[in-house]
Order: C-alpha cells, then structure tokens, then sequence
C-alpha cells in the first residue's frame, strides 16, 4: 500500500506537472479526536507527509504529537496518547448507547489519564473557573512531544486560541515564534469544563470558539504552486432527525461548529474567486478535502467526552477507512489537484457529499 500511493502521488500535479505540497488541519472535538490519528495513520502508510499541520483544541495536541516527534514515532506517541482509555473501566450495558452513555458518565466523574482529572473537594463548584483540572494534559504533552523538535523538525505546526477578556485570537505558528505546551493546551481551554491558561500575562480559552476548524491559518497564506489542503473536522454537517433530547443536545453542539466551519471554507471561496479577476494577481491553486467525522448511528449526546477503549479503537479505524478511501479517489484521478482557485471536495464518514 504505501509504495503502490507513494508512486502514485506523481500523478497529482497541477497545470505546470508540479506536485502539490500537503497541508493538515485537526479540528477540535475532544474524544473525537482518535478519527484524526486514523486519517493520519492512512497518510503515513501511503507516504503522504504534510509541510505543516494546524490544529484546534484536540486537533492542536493530534498536531503536536505528530509534529514534535521524528516520522518514525509519530503512529507511536499517538497511540501512547490514546491507549490509556483502555485501562479505564469498561462500562457495560444493555446496548450500544448505555455502554457509550456510561462512558461518559465515568469520564465526567473521574477525569481521563492525560486529558483532564475532576477538581479536588471543596473546589466545585464555588471558588473555580473550570469544573475539571486539564493539568495532566500538559504533562502529558511534555511527556509525549519533543518541544525543540516541533518548533525545529522541519514540519510547520500552529494552533488558534481566543483571549478570554478581548475576544481575540491568539495564532501560535512555529514559522513566527517558539510554541511551547501552554499553547497548545490554551488552545482546548474550554470553559466551563478547563480553565484558562495564562500565556504571556493574558488567560486564554479553547480556539474553538472561533476557529474549531483552523482552514484559515492555511487558506491565508497557501504558499508558491499546488497546495492540497486536508480539513479533519470532527463534528458533522449532516445529521439525523432529532427525536430524543439526546439527539438535540448532540445536533446543536455539531451544528454550532460545522455551521462555522462552512461559512469559513465559504468565505474562502469567494475571496480566491475575487482574487483572481483582480489584473496581475498571480492565482492561488488550492484543493481543499473536508472531511467530517459522523459515527451519528453509534454516538451519544455527550461523544466528547467518550473515552472508553472501543469507541476510540473505532474512531481510530474509521479515520483510516476515511482516508484510504480519500487517497483512492486521488490516485483515480477524481480529485483535481491542478485548478486555479480553491476548489473544495467535500465527505462524511468517507462519502463524497455534494454542496
């Protein structure tokens, strides 16, 4: 598989024969996240490796591991990431959704390895600004990425986080700046679940609330010749019919963030369509593949924080399966790498979506 797509990347060149760069963008989503490492883990084994990578809240963590750690470990300290739901107890019950629901219930309860631990007595809920403590998620980081590497290793990484008191974003790009582990962890500060985290005098929350897919960071500046832009969203456009609470506690978190995500991409649309009617504009040739995550007929109300080994084992396989299926249509010649513009291909759960 991987020599048979690594030859084949020769076919994907723009007008001029040029092979387009590669681009990676991790949206945020919490548990959700394992669906990134499985799409990362298809491009890996097809010999497709991004120039950089952006990221939002779990999507800036998937980023870092991979970033700041050398090609060969980087499937490695994904996995170690990942892996210690599977030493959590596995709750058990009558059907798929009690088992996921109960998931949850231990998650809120006990907190989840390297991601977060509920506060100690007597700090919840007066006297706090978060319900939960996301030290152990940077401990975590320090532990599983190699800093001097993410800010030195060849492969750009950047994250998005808001400024709590101004309303700002706050981009963190190893092309301007050293990054270190509060900005990545500042960048999945979702109140009221985790607290702020100061970063140069100023608190600092989850980018998601303005970026939860950073296309932006890429679309803004997508470099010289063919760029193929690959969008990881974790939270889907399309969705079934609310019938339960349940269904509509979960549509409208995925609707709150994949109704941001398409008006960005739709932005960007028309902004590369302007610049190139503008006389002497050297035109931009970008392809973006949007790719949400839905598992809608299997997840519950409160997916994020699901964190039970079979639920991130099948998140994983899905990005995979996603992505594979991604890289075949490439190497079939029915994704365009080569138009002037931005031209967008859009899938959920591995289908190709219209619109």
């Amino acid at each position: 598989m991987a020599g048979k797509a690594g030859a084949s990347m020769g076919s994907w060149t723009d007008d001029h024969g040029a092979r387009p760069r590669v681009a990676l963008v991790l949206g945020g989503g919490n548990a959700l996240g394992a669906y990134q490492a499985g799409v990362f883990e298809a491009l890996q084994s097809a010999g497709i490796v991004p120039e950089w990578i952006a990221g939002t809240s779990i999507g800036a963590v998937n980023g870092a591991l991979i970033c700041g750690n050398a090609p060969e470990a980087r499937l490695d300290r994904l996995r170690d990431f990942w892996r210690p739901a599977e030493g959590a107890i596995s709750p058990t019950g009558p059907g798929e959704t009690a088992r996921r629901t109960a998931s949850v219930a231990e998650a809120m309860l006990w907190g989840r390895g390297d991601v977060f631990a509920p506060r100690g007595p007597g700090t919840w809920p007066m006297g706090t600004q978060a319900l939960y403590d996301s030290s152990p998620l940077g401990r975590g980081i320090a532990r599983l990425v190699d800093i001097d590497r993410l800010n030195d290793g060849g492969m750009r990484y950047a994250t998005v986080a808001v400024d709590l008191e101004t309303g700002a974003e706050r981009v963190f790009d190893t092309q301007r700046g050293r990054v270190g582990v509060d900005h990545v962890r500042a960048s999945g500060a979702l109140l009221p679940l985790f607290p702020p985290v100061t970063v140069d005098g100023r608190d600092l929350v989850d980018g998601g609330t303005a970026s939860n897919l950073p296309v932006d960071l890429v679309l803004a500046e997508p470099g010289e010749g063919a760029l193929l832009c690959i969008a990881v969203d974790l939270l889907p456009l399309e969705g079934g019919a609310a019938r339960t609470l349940g269904d509509s506690l979960q549509r409208m978190q995925d609707l709150a963030f994949a109704c941001q995500a398409r008006r960005a991409i739709t932005g960007w649309q028309r902004d590369y369509d302007l610049r190139a009617r503008i006389p002497g504009e050297t035109p931009r040739t970008v392809t973006l593949i949007h790719m949400a995550y839905g598992g809608e007929e299997r997840e519950v109300s409160g997916k994020a924080l699901d964190f039970s080994a079979r639920s991130i084992g099948e998140r994983w396989t899905r990005g995979a399966r996603d992505m594979h299926h991604v890289i075949a249509q490439l190497d079939a010649g029915e994704i365009a790498t080569g138009r002037s513009g931005l031209t967008v291909y859009r899938f959920q759960d591995g289908e190709r979506r219209e619109g």
